[in-house]
C-alpha cells in the first residue's frame, strides 16, 4: 500500500493527515503529487469527490515552504469557479500550511472586500480566489501576481461553463510564464483544452475515470410522478426523509419557492442561489454540512464545488437543462468512492425531454412509477409523510415554544425530516 510520505510529501504534512484519519492515497492523489512535487505541469482529469484538493494543494505547499512571502504578492495561486469551493479548499489546507509554517487566504465575491485587503496587508503563500474577486483587487493595486510560482485551476471546465476563462486568462497572464501550472478538470475539452495549449508546458497527464464514469458508484431513478400536484406532494415526503438530501431546481425563485413549502410542513431546508448573500450562503452550507439542516435546496450554479460528505440523495424536482448539469448535480452524492441514490421527478408532459437527456448523459436510470408514499417511493428515496410544525423562515429565530424551532424539531427526529439529517462530517474522509 502506498502512503502520502512514500509520494515525497514533506514529514510534517504526513503528520497532519495522519492526525486526521487519512493515510492511503486515493489513485489521482498517487499518480500526480510526485510529478507536482517535481515542478511539472500537471493536467488532472477526474469526476469530482476523486481527491483533487489535496493533489494539487499538498504539492503547491511542499514547493513552497521555506521561502518568505510578502504583503499582496502571493507565491502560489488556486482559481476556483465558487465561493464555496475556494472557501472549501482552503479549509482544507489550512492545517497542513499551518504544519509547514506557511498562510493560505481565501478572498471572494460577495463579502466585504476590505476585509480580503487588511487579509492581504500581511504576507499571504498561498492564495485561494474566484477570478472575479482577484481581478477587482489586482485593480485596486492590493494584489500582485508576478511573484506566483505555481498556479491551480480547479474544477477549470466549470470555470469555462460560467463564463470565467476570459477572467482566468487575464490573471494568468499576470503570472510569470515560466511558473508551474496545475489544471484539473472532470473533462479536458474545448475551451479547457485551449487554456491548457495557452499556458501548459509539456503537460503530464493523469486521469481518473472520466465525468460519465462517476455515474457508476450512483443508483438512478426516474421517478414518474403523474402530474405537478402529485410531484409537488412527493417532494415534501422526500424531504422529511432521514438524511442529506440536495435538491436542485432551475431557477432562484424556484429555490426560495420550495424552501417555504417545505419549512411550511416543518422540513429544515435551507436555499442556496446567487442572490443570497454570503452570510445566508455559509449558513446553508455550514448547516448541510453538520446536519442540522438536512435538506440544502440549490440551482445548479450554486451548488457547483459544493464538497460535502453523507450526502444520501440528490433529487432533481426540475430536471436540468443538459445533460453535463445532470452529471455535476449527481456528483454531489456517492463522492470519494461511496455510494448514493439520483432521483429524477418527471411528470408526464417530461418523459421524451428526460429519456434524451440521460441519454446524453450516459445514464442508465430505472423508470419506476410512483405517488405519494407509495411503497416504491418509500423503499427508493425512505420518503416520510411530514409531520413537524411550521418552522419559520431561515436565519429568523422562531416566535414559538422552542419545539416548533429547527433545533425543537431536531429533538424530535420524526417529526417531519427535521431530524438528525445524516451524521456529522468524519474528519477522516478527505473530500
Amino acid at each position: 500500500m502506498t502512503s502520502f510520505a512514500d509520494l515525497g510529501l514533506p514529514r510534517d504534512v504526513v503528520s497532519v493527515l495522519n492526525r486526521q484519519g487519512i493515510t492511503e492515497p486515493f489513485p489521482i492523489q498517487e499518480a500526480a503529487i510526485p510529478d507536482a512535487l517535481a515542478g511539472k505541469d500537471v493536467l488532472g482529469r477526474g469526476p469530482t469527490g476523486s481527491g483533487k484538493t489535496f493533489t494539487f494543494g499538498l504539492p503547491m505547499l511542499a514547493r513552497l515552504a521555506g521561502a518568505p512571502s510578502t504583503p499582496g504578492s502571493p507565491r502560489g495561486l488556486v482559481l476556483a469557479p465558487t465561493r464555496e469551493l475556494a472557501a472549501q479548499i482552503r479549509e482544507r489546507l489550512d492545517e497542513p500550511a499551518a504544519a509547514l509554517g506557511l498562510r493560505v487566504v481565501d478572498v471572494v465575491g460577495g463579502v466585504n472586500i476590505n476585509r480580503q485587503i487588511r487579509a492581504l496587508a500581511s504576507p499571504v503563500d498561498l492564495l485561494v480566489a474566484t477570478p472575479g474577486r482577484a481581478q477587482d483587487l489586482v485593480n485596486q493595486g492590493k494584489l500582485r501576481l508576478d511573484r506566483v510560482e505555481v498556479t491551480a485551476l480547479d474544477e477549470a471546465d466549470q470555470m469555462a461553463d460560467m463564463g470565467f476563462l476570459p477572467q482566468v486568462r487575464k490573471l494568468l497572464d499576470l503570472t510569470p510564464k515560466d511558473g508551474q501550472r496545475l489544471l484539473f478538470s472532470a473533462t479536458l475539452d474545448g475551451d479547457v483544452e485551449k487554456l491548457v495549449h495557452r499556458y501548459m508546458r509539456n503537460p503530464v497527464t493523469h486521469s481518473t475515470a472520466p465525468a460519465e464514469a462517476a455515474v457508476d458508484t450512483m443508483d438512478h431513478y426516474q421517478l414518474r410522478v403523474g402530474d405537478r400536484d402529485a410531484k409537488n406532494q412527493v417532494v415534501l415526503e422526500i424531504g422529511a426523509r432521514e438524511g442529506k438530501t440536495i435538491m436542485f431546481m432551475r431557477t432562484k425563485h424556484g429555490v426560495d419557492r420550495q424552501v417555504k413549502k417545505l419549512r411550511r410542513v416543518g422540513v429544515n431546508a435551507q436555499g442556496l442561489h446567487g442572490d443570497k448573500g454570503q452570510g445566508a450562503r455559509t449558513r446553508a452550507i455550514e448547516g448541510f454540512a453538520d446536519g442540522s439542516t438536512p435538506v440544502l435546496v440549490a440551482t445548479d450554479i450554486a451548488a457547483r464545488g459544493i464538497d460535502i460528505n453523507d450526502v444520501s440523495l440528490v433529487v432533481h424536482v426540475d430536471p436540468p437543462a443538459e445533460h453535463k448539469a445532470y452529471l455535476h448535480r449527481a456528483g454531489r452524492t456517492a463522492r470519494a468512492g461511496t455510494s448514493g441514490t439520483v432521483v429524477t421527478l418527471v411528470t408526464d408532459e417530461q418523459t421524451k425531454e428526460v429519456d434524451q437527456l440521460l441519454r446524453k448523459a450516459g445514464v442508465d436510470a430505472e423508470v419506476v412509477r410512483v405517488s405519494p408514499m407509495s411503497a416504491e417511493l418509500v423503499k427508493i428515496t425512505q420518503a416520510r409523510t411530514p409531520a413537524g410544525d411550521p418552522l419559520p423562515p431561515p436565519g429568523q429565530p422562531a416566535n414559538a415554544p422552542a419545539g416548533n424551532s429547527a433545533r425543537g424539531a431536531r429533538r424530535r427526529p420524526r417529526r417531519g425530516g427535521a431530524g438528525r439529517g445524516g451524521t456529522p462530517r468524519k474528519r477522516s474522509s478527505q473530500r
